[in-house]
């Protein structure tokens, strides 16, 4: 695969994702460019590389159309159940966009557009458009006239770009409801200061299950001391969603049932959990993301001065500042863990801050702010693309398994 690709969450009111906007960039050509021969090639091997029902988590995609990918129907690869097609405010100077448009909303499909500014030229279109989005990045001194408008017209409102706390506080006040940038998960979550956690069990526990070669006696003492993560994990592996015949008495009997790989997002996810039990789902989510992305391109360094069991820590850890309600420095202070990772979580600095630095820009969709990142430590584009993908695809796995069985409990 030649073409970065990432996804960006759309975050709904609950702080859940609701959507994915896929974003593109080829050597420096992004989809929003007039390439749309390489664009068409990208979306192509993108449905053909991978499975996008895994990768967007059963969720929309919304992606950005060119008039001529509009015409040469490459929408159509898509479910219309599946898709948001986004285009665009210069798209309708076009002389036959607004017709192609028509024709694909009579097919099913939703259509965003994106950069929505106040003037009589989008009158014409609203009755075709399902979804208004607004910068939010740049003052817009019509921005109340927009939402006036969007709301007569019934039509759903996201701000794009919030990528600050500022933005996504201005965001908020205009009653904007979904939201998409780089700020939203973490604003979203407000974690009460619990720095009981560094005393506790939680980061002995995190740190024996990501070894290379884990010991299960280690796990289950740590487990066992711990009267919360003994009853919890009983409680999770004797659910309904595991079904088993007989069941598990012992924190070493939950363990053969839950295997070590998914007891690490596990514990990590049951740690987080709100007094009112609910949890901060795109953190998490973003902290497995980034642990996974980050160990599987350690397996491309060799001269990395950690393992890819602590590169798994270091992409895990770098939204523990956050959940935990406290500067992410305070967070790191009594982990038993390297300093090559608490340099590169906190400074960004040798071997190991390129390779973070690298899964934060890529994360965030700063394809050119990762690139001299992937030049120093000998990436080559495909495989940074290709394991971020896969990584994603896995995560969203991971966590429906871990979700079911939550699932199942209710349901019984």
């Amino acid at each position: 695969m030649s073409a970065n690709i990432v996804r960006q969450p759309i975050i709904g009111p609950d702080g859940e994702a609701v959507a994915y906007e896929l974003l593109y960039e080829d050597k420096g050509v992004s989809l929003y460019n007039q390439q749309d021969t390489m664009a068409a090639n990208m979306i192509e091997d993108f449905l053909l590389q991978m499975d996008s029902t895994r990768l967007l988590d059963n969720k929309k995609a919304f992606i950005t159309f060119t008039p001529n990918l509009l015409e040469k129907d490459i929408p159509k690869m898509f479910r219309a159940d599946s898709l948001v097609i986004q285009i665009e405010d210069s798209i309708l100077v076009h002389p036959v966009a607004q017709k192609l448009i028509e024709g694909y909303q009579k097919q099913g499909f939703q259509i965003a557009i994106k950069g929505f500014e106040f003037s009589s030229r989008y009158f014409a279109i609203l009755d075709i458009v399902d979804i208004i989005k607004i910068n939010m990045s740049k003052p817009n001194p019509s921005l109340s006239s927009i939402l006036d408008i969007s709301n007569s017209f019934q039509k759903t409102v996201i701000g794009y770009h919030v990528s600050t706390q500022e933005i996504y506080d201005t965001t908020k006040a205009f009653g904007i409801r979904y939201m998409q940038g780089a700020a939203v998960a973490e604003s979203m979550y407000t974690a009460v200061p619990q720095m009981e956690h560094l005393q506790s069990n939680f980061f002995q526990l995190i740190i024996a299950i990501t070894k290379e070669e884990p010991d299960v006696d280690e796990i289950s003492n740590i487990i066992s001391r711990d009267v919360t993560l003994t009853f919890s994990l009983l409680k999770l592996v004797n659910s309904a969603y595991f079904a088993l015949r007989n069941p598990a008495r012992s924190v070493k009997q939950a363990l053969v049932v839950l295997g070590v790989g998914q007891l690490k997002q596990w514990v990590y996810l049951l740690s987080f959990k709100n007094s009112d039990g609910k949890i901060p789902t795109e953190l998490i989510k973003t902290s497995f993301l980034r642990g996974q992305f980050c160990q599987e391109l350690a397996a491309y360094l060799p001269n990395l001065p950690i393992s890819k069991s602590e590169a798994y820590l270091m992409g895990m850890f770098s939204t523990l500042g956050l959940l935990m309600g406290v500067s992410l420095e305070d967070a790191l202070e009594p982990l038993p863990i390297s300093e090559e990772i608490k340099e590169a979580l906190l400074n960004g600095e040798g071997v190991c801050g390129a390779l973070y630095n690298l899964v934060l820009k890529y994360d965030n969709a700063d394809f050119k702010g990762m690139a001299p990142y992937a030049e120093e430590l000998g990436l080559e584009q495909n495989i940074v693309s290709q394991k971020y993908l896969e990584s994603a695809e896995y995560v969203n796995q991971i966590w429906n398994d871990l979700m079911s069985p939550y699932s199942s409990e209710s349901d019984s």
